[in-house]
């Protein structure tokens, strides 16, 4: 019994709970470790020396900055298009009643149910068959449909708590349909979409499978670490760039987390 008078949870309980965050992270810290060690072709261990060279032979690969901007960019833009698409589909299911709105709604969170490589193929083939060239845009297109989803899981949740009396307010008060959006819809849904791109910019910018199908010739920063596991020239060079995707994707999730906690309550439903 703990000091508030709730039950506490049993040792073997809190063992089991333990073992399974060592099993998900200690993998992680591996990843660290082996980014400072002095072995270059393998990975041995204990590593047999540490040295932090490896940050400045990274620094100085310009493959790495290549692959680096290009994740960036398709992230960024891949986010924008989600937040513009998701937030149209949230507010149109939250608000309206129409035929067909429950199958909207599983059509637009299909993409993130099915696994990358039915997306990724299925994109792949469009492309061919509409004659479309891989290129920058095309990895876009493969991120924003499940980006889109992220953003649109927060906004509907969001539009759901939002009182709806306030957006009628608004209106008896004589705003218009674009002021009642920027000063009442907006501050209530902005942590939400806040909170939506970031997962949706960390989701693309460590994709994988669908990136694949998607860009041609090009190398975002996940498909470079690839190769470089398969064909390695420098491997601790790989575990420094793993080392940046986990705090680049970490600090948006945990950002998102602490937005959207305290979401729970309805804006505007007063007592």
């Amino acid at each position: 019994m703990r000091s508030d008078g709730s039950p506490s949870a049993p040792l073997g309980l809190k063992i089991a709970a333990a073992c399974g965050l060592l099993f998900l992270h200690l993998p992680i810290l591996l990843i660290f470790i082996y980014a400072f060690t002095t072995e270059e072709k393998s990975f041995v261990w204990p590593p047999p020396g540490l040295t932090t060279q490896w940050f400045a032979v990274t620094w100085n690969r310009p493959d790495v900055w290549q692959a680096l901007s290009l994740s960036v960019r398709v992230a960024a833009i891949s986010t924008l298009v989600a937040l513009v698409l998701g937030t149209l589909c949230a507010a149109a299911v939250s608000r309206t009643q129409f035929f067909g709105r429950e199958t909207i709604s599983l059509l637009v969170i299909l993409p993130i149910a099915l696994p990358g490589i039915i997306t990724g193929i299925a994109l792949r083939s469009a492309f061919s068959l509409a004659e479309i060239p891989f290129s920058f845009w095309t990895i876009v297109l493969g991120h924003a449909t499940f980006c889109v989803v992220v953003v649109y899981n927060n906004a509907v949740a969001r539009f759901r708590r939002t009182s709806g009396s306030m957006i009628e307010a608004s209106m008896d008060l004589g705003a218009d349909g674009f002021q009642t959006f920027r000063y009442v819809v907006l501050p209530n849904i902005a942590t939400a979409l806040l909170a939506g791109g970031m997962l949706a910019f960390a989701l693309s910018f460590d994709e994988v499978i669908v990136t694949t199908f998607t860009a041609g010739q090009q190398q975002t920063l996940p498909i470079w670490m690839l190769e470089e596991l398969i064909r390695p020239r420098q491997r601790p060079v790989t575990n420094v760039v793993a080392m940046v995707v986990v705090l680049v994707t970490l600090l948006p999730i945990l950002l998102a987390y602490y937005l959207t906690r305290d979401g729970d309550q309805i804006a505007g439903s007063g007592k």
